[in-house]
Protein backbone atom coordinates (compact mmCIF):
# COMPACT_ATOMS: atom_id res chain seq x y z
CA UNK A 1 0.00 0.00 0.00
CA UNK A 2 1.61 3.13 -0.82
CA UNK A 3 1.26 6.28 1.17
CA UNK A 4 -0.08 9.20 -0.29
CA UNK A 5 1.67 12.69 -0.11
CA UNK A 6 -1.20 15.20 1.70
CA UNK A 7 -2.27 18.22 0.05
CA UNK A 8 -0.44 21.72 0.62
CA UNK A 9 -2.09 23.48 3.38
CA UNK A 10 -2.41 26.89 1.80
CA UNK A 11 -4.30 28.91 4.38
CA UNK A 12 -5.80 27.84 7.87
CA UNK A 13 -7.98 30.21 9.23
CA UNK A 14 -10.63 30.19 12.41
CA UNK A 15 -13.79 30.90 11.44
CA UNK A 16 -16.18 30.60 14.57
CA UNK A 17 -15.54 30.00 18.17
CA UNK A 18 -17.66 28.81 20.97
CA UNK A 19 -16.90 28.00 24.60
CA UNK A 20 -15.67 24.56 23.81
CA UNK A 21 -14.73 24.29 20.31
CA UNK A 22 -12.88 26.53 17.42
CA UNK A 23 -14.01 25.93 13.65
CA UNK A 24 -10.97 26.21 11.44
CA UNK A 25 -11.17 26.54 7.25
CA UNK A 26 -8.25 24.84 5.61
CA UNK A 27 -7.46 25.56 2.00
CA UNK A 28 -5.69 22.76 0.22
CA UNK A 29 -4.33 21.51 -2.97
CA UNK A 30 -4.34 18.72 -4.02
CA UNK A 31 -1.37 16.89 -5.61
CA UNK A 32 -3.15 16.73 -8.97
CA UNK A 33 -3.85 20.83 -8.57
CA UNK A 34 -7.36 20.94 -7.37
CA UNK A 35 -7.96 23.24 -4.63
CA UNK A 36 -10.90 22.71 -1.97
CA UNK A 37 -11.81 24.45 1.40
CA UNK A 38 -12.81 22.23 4.51
CA UNK A 39 -13.39 22.65 8.06
CA UNK A 40 -12.61 20.97 10.69
CA UNK A 41 -12.72 21.40 14.49
CA UNK A 42 -9.39 23.13 15.88
CA UNK A 43 -7.06 20.52 17.20
CA UNK A 44 -7.04 20.60 20.84
CA UNK A 45 -3.91 18.67 21.21
CA UNK A 46 -6.52 16.62 24.29
CA UNK A 47 -6.86 12.83 23.69
CA UNK A 48 -9.39 10.84 25.25
CA UNK A 49 -9.86 7.24 27.07
CA UNK A 50 -12.40 4.97 27.62
CA UNK A 51 -12.60 1.84 29.50
CA UNK A 52 -14.35 -1.60 29.33
CA UNK A 53 -14.00 -2.75 33.12
CA UNK A 54 -15.16 -6.06 34.02
CA UNK A 55 -15.77 -6.95 37.76
CA UNK A 56 -14.28 -10.32 38.45
CA UNK A 57 -17.90 -11.97 38.92
CA UNK A 58 -18.05 -11.30 35.29
CA UNK A 59 -19.86 -8.16 34.91
CA UNK A 60 -19.30 -5.82 32.47
CA UNK A 61 -19.55 -2.22 34.25
CA UNK A 62 -21.38 0.91 31.69
CA UNK A 63 -22.62 3.86 33.01
CA UNK A 64 -25.94 5.72 32.21
CA UNK A 65 -25.60 9.49 31.45
CA UNK A 66 -26.47 12.60 29.65
CA UNK A 67 -25.78 13.47 26.27
CA UNK A 68 -26.32 16.37 24.81
CA UNK A 69 -26.46 15.68 20.99
CA UNK A 70 -28.60 13.47 21.87
CA UNK A 71 -30.44 14.73 23.67
CA UNK A 72 -31.09 11.60 26.39
CA UNK A 73 -29.46 9.47 28.25
CA UNK A 74 -27.41 7.22 27.03
CA UNK A 75 -25.60 3.52 28.31
CA UNK A 76 -21.92 3.39 27.50
CA UNK A 77 -18.45 2.71 29.19
CA UNK A 78 -16.24 5.16 31.16
CA UNK A 79 -14.48 7.89 29.19
CA UNK A 80 -12.93 11.13 29.69
CA UNK A 81 -10.04 13.54 29.05
CA UNK A 82 -6.28 12.74 29.41
CA UNK A 83 -5.20 16.22 31.96
CA UNK A 84 -2.45 17.88 30.55
CA UNK A 85 0.95 15.55 31.94
CA UNK A 86 -0.93 12.29 32.68
CA UNK A 87 -0.57 9.01 30.77
CA UNK A 88 -3.59 7.51 28.84
CA UNK A 89 -3.22 4.63 31.29
CA UNK A 90 -3.74 7.37 34.40
CA UNK A 91 -5.88 8.72 32.78
CA UNK A 92 -7.92 5.80 32.35
CA UNK A 93 -7.46 4.86 36.15
CA UNK A 94 -8.78 8.65 37.46
CA UNK A 95 -11.86 8.18 35.10
CA UNK A 96 -12.84 4.97 36.36
CA UNK A 97 -12.42 6.10 39.47
CA UNK A 98 -14.13 8.93 39.14
CA UNK A 99 -17.32 7.29 37.03
CA UNK A 100 -17.90 4.43 38.81
CA UNK A 101 -15.50 3.81 42.28
CA UNK A 102 -13.62 1.50 40.83
CA UNK A 103 -9.56 1.47 39.65
CA UNK A 104 -7.96 -0.78 38.00
CA UNK A 105 -4.71 -2.99 38.62
CA UNK A 106 -4.35 -4.61 35.14
CA UNK A 107 -5.32 -2.16 31.85
CA UNK A 108 -5.12 -3.26 28.63
CA UNK A 109 -4.69 -1.15 25.52
CA UNK A 110 -7.11 -2.27 23.18
CA UNK A 111 -6.70 0.43 20.40
CA UNK A 112 -6.23 4.20 19.52
CA UNK A 113 -9.47 5.07 17.84
CA UNK A 114 -10.62 8.32 15.86
CA UNK A 115 -13.68 9.54 16.05
CA UNK A 116 -14.60 11.03 12.38
CA UNK A 117 -11.33 11.77 11.17
CA UNK A 118 -12.63 14.42 8.80
CA UNK A 119 -13.32 16.89 11.24
CA UNK A 120 -11.60 15.98 14.36
CA UNK A 121 -7.95 14.75 15.10
CA UNK A 122 -8.31 13.76 18.55
CA UNK A 123 -7.59 10.20 19.47
CA UNK A 124 -9.59 8.02 22.29
CA UNK A 125 -7.50 5.06 23.78
CA UNK A 126 -9.75 2.25 24.31
CA UNK A 127 -8.56 -0.16 27.41
CA UNK A 128 -10.13 -3.14 28.74
CA UNK A 129 -10.17 -2.47 32.53
CA UNK A 130 -9.78 -5.57 35.20
CA UNK A 131 -8.33 -6.46 38.83
CA UNK A 132 -10.84 -3.63 39.92
CA UNK A 133 -10.70 -2.43 43.49
CA UNK A 134 -12.55 -0.08 45.01
CA UNK A 135 -11.81 3.44 45.02
CA UNK A 136 -13.40 7.19 44.28
CA UNK A 137 -12.46 10.64 43.00
CA UNK A 138 -15.01 13.20 42.65
CA UNK A 139 -15.56 13.84 39.19
CA UNK A 140 -17.11 17.23 36.88
CA UNK A 141 -20.19 15.61 36.18
CA UNK A 142 -23.09 17.51 36.76
CA UNK A 143 -25.26 14.78 38.34
CA UNK A 144 -24.05 11.34 39.65
CA UNK A 145 -23.65 8.63 37.14
CA UNK A 146 -25.58 5.55 36.96
CA UNK A 147 -23.90 2.17 37.03
CA UNK A 148 -25.00 -0.50 35.48
CA UNK A 149 -23.96 -4.02 35.88
CA UNK A 150 -24.14 -5.91 33.02
CA UNK A 151 -22.81 -10.13 32.97
CA UNK A 152 -20.01 -10.93 30.33
CA UNK A 153 -22.17 -13.90 28.85
CA UNK A 154 -24.53 -11.67 27.79
CA UNK A 155 -22.50 -8.69 26.40
CA UNK A 156 -23.64 -9.12 22.73
CA UNK A 157 -27.19 -8.85 23.82
CA UNK A 158 -25.73 -5.22 24.63
CA UNK A 159 -25.36 -4.37 20.42
CA UNK A 160 -29.64 -4.45 20.16
CA UNK A 161 -29.85 -2.32 23.38
CA UNK A 162 -31.66 0.91 22.18
CA UNK A 163 -29.74 3.37 24.42
CA UNK A 164 -26.27 1.36 23.73
CA UNK A 165 -25.31 3.34 20.25
CA UNK A 166 -22.24 5.33 20.70
CA UNK A 167 -19.81 4.14 17.68
CA UNK A 168 -16.63 4.29 20.47
CA UNK A 169 -18.71 2.13 23.35
CA UNK A 170 -19.40 -0.39 20.16
CA UNK A 171 -15.94 -1.12 19.04
CA UNK A 172 -14.48 -1.26 22.33
CA UNK A 173 -16.97 -3.81 23.59
CA UNK A 174 -16.14 -5.28 20.22
CA UNK A 175 -12.73 -5.31 20.54
CA UNK A 176 -13.02 -6.49 24.44
CA UNK A 177 -15.17 -9.47 23.36
CA UNK A 178 -11.95 -10.30 20.23
CA UNK A 179 -9.24 -9.64 23.01
CA UNK A 180 -11.11 -13.03 25.39
CA UNK A 181 -11.80 -14.72 22.51
CA UNK A 182 -15.39 -14.35 22.98
CA UNK A 183 -16.19 -13.75 19.61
Amino acid sequence: MSKRKPPVILAKNSVAQSRLFTIESLDLRFSNGVERTYERLKPSNRNGVMMVPITEKGEILLIREYAAGTEDYELGFPKGLVDPGESAEQAANRELKEEIGFGSNSLTQLKQVVVAPSYFSSKMTLFLAQDLYSETLEGDEPEPLEVVRWPLSQAEELLSHLDFCESRSITALMLTLKHLKLL
